[in-house]
């Protein structure tokens, strides 16, 4: 991501440099280190000849707009990168790539170059999970309303919204770190997967090469398989979503007329100076959207020709960097959010009140019907709420007035208290947070 005015705003500086040019450039020039010291592990090539390779392949010294047009005629930025590195070595130049094709080591760059990124993602997404449990474990009895279809449904807790925020974003982590631990793998066949230029020793040096660069070992090249790189865009789908589910309710929550929370670092407007706009939690929407997009491209790739595709291949190289970038965006975006998330209990209990009883409803229909039939109750119930908006009266009022209502003054009392209607609220906080120990948070 090279963007210099839009860019920034999305994407923290870190994640920028992880995934770009100069990244992917040091990536490549690494795997050509891995691969000479593979082979001359297995005797494939001289040892001085990988040490004087190894020597050159800083991408300080190369600049990349010197071979960029070169690239483009090829396809690849492989090829003049070969040419510029073989030339670099001297006597060891013709070494260099051996028995490799370009897909090899470009493949094996995205590896390296995810890698790092998602080391950065996972740093940010684990804080937004241990601001997501302090929330819940200290708003575990916090009444608020919840919310079904935009509406005011039945009373929750604040803190079970937030484990609910808090386990999306643990199985989304989950996900993309098997995905880093798991199957992140080095690339190397040859020109159609046999790795034919190296005899026999095809096996041992791409064992070795895997060893050099710390990534999986294949079972066998995978040009035309691209499961790997359709399922790391699957998981930074599912992390990017995760996040973007609390950015919204942060964004529904923060709404004037709702007031239940705010951003503590929230953005201005650039003519109504009054705005406090929720800023981080929009950002974090943004990204996770075009996070999808990209993701889309990714998995759609999964079809392929043959031994190595036309075009298939070379579609991802950009996507794939934005959808690291982005992701990662998302999750720096939601740690500052929630790391300030600014909490109003009192403004909570306000709007619990605002339907004047409304929100009990359903607790009123059950205390009846054990009396008068579960039908008959949730007709008598939902005529007494139509009367009561229409009316502009607390629902209490109106069932007080029917006579089929035979419920004392203080059994009305009860059933209007939003505290004691919250089912196993805080039941499943607890089962949340212990799911975030098992994890391991909280330690």
């Amino acid at each position: 991501m090279t963007d210099e005015l839009f860019t920034p705003i999305f994407v923290p500086v870190a994640l920028r440099e992880a995934v770009s040019d100069r990244a992917w450039l040091q990536a490549m020039l690494d795997a050509e280190v891995a691969l000479a010291r593979a082979e001359a592990a297995a005797g494939v090539i001289p040892a001085g000849a990988a040490e004087a390779i190894s020597a050159c392949c800083d991408a300080g010294r190369f600049e990349i707009a010197s071979f960029a047009e070169r690239a483009r005629r090829i396809g690849s930025p492989v090829e003049p990168l070969v040419r510029a590195l073989a030339e670099a070595a001297g006597d060891a130049g013709r070494y260099v790539h051996w028995g490799a094709t370009s897909q090899d080591i470009v493949d094996t760059a995205a590896m390296l170059v995810a890698r790092d990124a998602l080391d950065l993602i996972l740093g940010d997404v684990d804080a937004v999970a241990a601001c997501c449990a302090s929330l819940a474990e200290t708003y575990r009895s916090t009444p608020i309303a919840g919310r079904t279809l935009m509406q005011q449904a039945l009373p929750t807790t604040f803190g079970l919204k937030a484990a609910g925020w808090l386990v999306g974003v643990v199985e989304a982590r989950s996900r993309l770190a098997a995905v880093r631990e798991e199957r992140l793998a080095v690339q190397l066949g040859g020109g159609a997967g046999t790795l034919a230029a190296l005899g026999e020793q095809g096996p041992a040096v791409l064992a070795r090469f895997a060893e050099e660069l710390d990534l999986a070992e294949p079972a066998l090249p995978w040009h035309a398989n691209r499961a790997r790189i359709a399922e790391l865009a699957a998981a930074l789908d599912l992390t990017a979503g995760a996040l973007s589910k609390l950015a919204l309710d942060v964004v529904l929550l923060s709404q004037t007329e709702v007031a239940e929370v705010a951003e503590s670092g929230a953005g201005g407007s650039s003519t109504m100076p009054h705005k406090r706009n929720p800023t981080g939690s929009i950002l974090a929407i943004a990204c996770a959207r075009r996070v999808h997009a990209q993701a889309s491209l990714l998995t759609g790739g999964l079809a392929q020709e043959h031994e190595r595709a036309a075009g298939g291949w070379h579609a991802e190289w950009q996507p794939l960097s934005d959808a690291l970038a982005l992701t990662g965006g998302a999750a720096a975006a939601m740690h500052e959010v929630m790391h300030g998330l600014e909490v109003n209990p009192e403004r909570m209990r306000a709007n619990l009140d605002a339907t004047g009883g409304l929100i009990m409803a359903e607790r009123i229909t059950y205390l009846l019907a054990v009396r008068i039939g579960r039908t008959a109750a949730h007709e008598l119930v939902s005529k007494a709420s139509a009367r009561a908006v229409a009316a502009g009266r607390p629902l209490r009022a109106e069932l007080e007035a029917d006579p089929r209502v035979e419920l004392s003054p203080p059994e009305l009392d009860a059933a209007f208290d939003p505290t004691g209607y919250l089912g196993s609220a805080e039941a499943f906080v607890d089962r949340a947070l212990d799911l975030y120990r098992q994890r391991g948070g909280m330690r």
